[in-house]
């Protein structure tokens, strides 16, 4: 018999919460919206002007920045609770790192990145000729997964210069039949990096009981607020010759800490 917990109803918000609170929800989606296409437009002049290397620190923060205003926005509003300082210890240190996270939600990206103005991302090559993401992308010198060996090698050359490369190992948003505290099997691709850029993987653990943003989950759904977050650093692996192997522990060590860690 299978002594595996049943996994709990995805809720959404009781109606007087929707009915009041929906439409706020939507003033900060434009509202963020707005911050986007503005960096855009500002991005856009700046990319002849600079330097990769000063285009991109301009860049990374600004989008940190922006998104920091955003997160800080929508906890006022009361919509959110939002735990991520703990990964400002990470801004001292100067050595480039492969940022590893769970992943329960569209917004965990955006969580990091505003905390940490060094951020890289791998992005999707079609979303840079996104209004709102390509001249701010381009900028950052983000990263384009339309080749894999172009995009080891760019990552690599990132991590070299002290960039934060931000990677999720479970490749997508965890499954909703996984449960709150569940995790997708981890695709390789992550230890390779880091064996090749001789560069950490600082773990950090994305806790929330909330299914907003999650997979198939829509983002005009509200659900019960305030939605919380909270991020905190876990353990930190070297580089590996045995990468597959690395992989391996790594999976085990998030499945470990998403199982007993605090409650979210």
């Amino acid at each position: 018999m299978s002594t595996t917990p049943p996994v709990p109803a995805r809720r959404s918000a009781p109606l007087w919460q929707r009915l009041l609170l929906t439409p706020w929800m939507f003033v900060l989606l434009l509202w963020l919206g707005v911050i986007s296409l503005v960096y855009n437009l500002a991005a856009f002049v700046l990319l002849p002007l600079l330097s990769d290397a000063r285009g991109a620190a301009v860049g990374r923060a600004g989008i940190a920045y922006g998104y920091r205003l955003f997160w800080a926005c929508a906890q006022a509003s009361g919509l959110m609770r939002i735990d991520a300082t703990a990964l400002d210890a990470l801004n001292t240190d100067p050595q480039g790192l492969i940022i590893a996270a769970n992943h329960p939600s569209m917004a965990d990206a955006l969580l990091i990145g505003a905390r940490l103005p060094r951020t890289v991302c791998i992005m999707k090559a079609s979303l840079v000729d996104n209004i709102f993401l390509g001249a701010g992308a381009r900028l950052a010198r983000y990263i384009a997964n339309d080749s894999p060996r172009q995009m080891i090698r760019a990552a690599v050359d990132s991590l070299r210069g002290g960039g934060h490369l931000v990677l999720f190992p479970e490749g997508t948003r965890t499954e909703p039949a996984a449960g709150p505290r569940g995790l997708n099997p981890f695709r390789p691709g992550i230890t390779l990096i880091a064996l090749k850029a001789q560069a950490p993987i600082q773990t950090v653990i994305i806790e929330t009981d909330s299914p907003y943003l999650g997979k198939g989950w829509p983002i005009w759904q509200l659900a019960p607020i305030p939605i919380v977050f909270r991020l905190r650093l876990g353990q930190r692996f070297e580089p590996d010759p045995h990468h597959d192997a690395l992989l391996q522990r790594l999976e085990d060590y998030f499945r470990h800490e998403l199982a007993t860690g605090p409650p979210r």
